[in-house]
């Protein structure tokens, strides 16, 4: 591919056209729910922990997905050919034509789409991980067991691969949700982290995305003047969604757009006007 001058303006039209956002948030406090606030006939939702139930009466797409290779299919037609991929390896030309030939239907479904909700990043890193167990790799040269370490690097670089392939989408929102795990030290303090197999994953995912939000259960602060909230996470009255680094809670959050209030309320059409710059319609505003 030869080299090119992107100009300010077309930099700012892709910028408008896409956004990459991770939102993590503790077990029930409603991720999924989340694609209720996107556009049904703009978005597909893929499935990969058999949940839509709280979904149920919605009125976009989704796509099951139980394994890696399939996630890596799916991953493949929402985000084209990559020119760098292996020859013969996922997200190459072959594996695209493969994909297209496969699963035409799916393949026209998701061209019409604008919003790819990916529930969850947590699974997709379990279902990685049980692939990466079976491939070669996972095993000794010399003793044919089991070798952990070598299933672990199979396990970040595919699944890095993946979303960074998601990022790169032409012209699509991709929104992965995960959960939210709290963890307490020895000398009782509590920090909240990303739940999925492997450390490294968790360590890039933030460069990797734009946006980084957390969503939680919160009470107003009786104590401030209006605005301020109290995380309360197992029994808060509302719920919001984090949005800035060095936050009061230290919940994971970045805010690479510099547009969005330290927490938001969880609108996900309206959050997304606001980090473009645009003007949300009155109806985007519940």
């Amino acid at each position: 591919m030869a080299l090119r001058i992107v100009t300010a303006d077309e930099r700012l039209a892709v910028a408008n056209a896409k956004t990459t956002v991770a939102i993590f948030g503790p077990a029930g406090a409603g991720k999924t729910s989340l694609a209720r606030t996107l556009p049904p006939d703009e978005t597909v939702v893929i499935d990969l922990e058999a949940g839509m139930k709280s979904l149920q009466g919605w009125g976009g797409d989704s796509i099951p997905v139980r394994t890696f290779p399939d996630a890596a299919d799916v991953a493949c037609l929402v985000g084209g050919i990559d020119p760098a991929a292996d020859a013969q390896g996922f997200f190459s030309e072959a594996h695209y034509q493969h994909v297209v030939a496969e699963y035409p239907d799916l393949a026209q479904m998701i061209a019409r789409k604008r919003y790819v909700f990916v529930d969850s990043i947590t699974d997709l890193t379990r279902q990685v991980m049980a692939w990466a167990k079976t491939r070669p790799e996972a095993f000794s040269d010399r003793t044919g067991k089991p070798d952990t370490r070598g299933a672990y690097g199979l396990l970040a670089r595919e699944t890095i691969s993946l979303l960074k392939h998601l990022q790169h989408a032409p012209g699509r929102t991709v929104i992965f949700v995960g959960i939210l795990e709290r963890v307490v030290d020895e000398f009782g303090r509590e920090h909240f982290q990303p739940q999925m197999e492997g450390g490294k994953v968790g360590r890039e995912l933030p460069g990797i995305v734009d946006q980084v939000m957390t969503l939680s259960l919160f009470d107003p602060d009786p104590g401030s003047d209006g605005g301020a909230w109290r995380h309360n996470i197992t029994s808060g009255s509302t719920r919001r969604l984090v949005c800035q680094s060095g936050n009061p809670w230290s919940l994971p959050a970045k805010d690479r757009s510099g547009r969005l209030d330290p927490t938001e309320h969880p609108n996900l059409m309206a959050v997304l006007d606001k980090i473009n710059g645009a003007k949300p319609p009155f109806d985007r505003a519940a």
